[in-house]
Parts: C-alpha cells; sequence; structure tokens
C-alpha cells in the first residue's frame, strides 16, 4: 500500500469515526460497528476481505493464535515501521484498539 493508499484510508477511518472516541472501559455497541465496518472496509484492503491475508498478513484466529492481545493492540495503533501497516491511533483509542484485538483473535465471523 502506497502513501495515498494509507492516507485514503485514514480518511475513511475518520469519516466512519465521526471524529468521536469512547472514553474508557469497552466501545459501546454503536462504536464496536463502526470498527467493525473498518475492517471489513479499511483493514481488508491489505488484510483480504475475509482477513485471511493479501498485502498484509492473515487477522484470522489461527494466525493469531500464540500472539498476545496486548501485543496485536499495540500494532494497530502504532503501525509497523518500514512496512504499509500504517497506525491507527488517530482513530482508534487504546479501548477500540484492545477490543478489535480480542476480536480479531476470536473470529470475526465474516
Amino acid at each position: 500500500m502506497n502513501r495515498f493508499c494509507v492516507a485514503t484510508a485514514v480518511g475513511v477511518l475518520m469519516g466512519l469515526s465521526g471524529g468521536t472516541f469512547a472514553l474508557a472501559g469497552e466501545p459501546d455497541a454503536e462504536r464496536q460497528a463502526v470498527i467493525l465496518e473498518m475492517v471489513t472496509g479499511v483493514c481488508g484492503m491489505c488484510h483480504g476481505a475475509d482477513l485471511s491475508g493479501g498485502l498484509g498478513p492473515a487477522l484470522t484466529p489461527e494466525a493469531l493464535k500464540g500472539k498476545d492481545a496486548a501485543a496485536v493492540a499495540e500494532i494497530i495503533l502504532n503501525g509497523r515501521p518500514d512496512t504499509p501497516m500504517a497506525p491507527f491511533a488517530g482513530v482508534l483509542n487504546t479501548d477500540d484498539a484492545a477490543w478489535l484485538a480480542r476480536k480479531l483473535k476470536s473470529g470475526i465471523g465474516h
């Protein structure tokens, strides 16, 4: 994914988020729906529509088995330097990322 694609993805996410974030704890049901929409629409651009991999690695429970949810959340928030994985800390807060990491590890169920 080039810089244009990353910028586009972040723009889409900002539109999905409405610029608001949950303040603490687990995201509410509405926010969870927004995050899941982001996963299928934005994350799927690199990780595959079914999250089985593409430009980015698979994000299935099998692929994430043995990976700590906190480490997955950190990658979501901070990205991976020198890779196309952009940081999403400007779009997701720590609670959002922690919830998403747990959800990915247990299976989103497309």
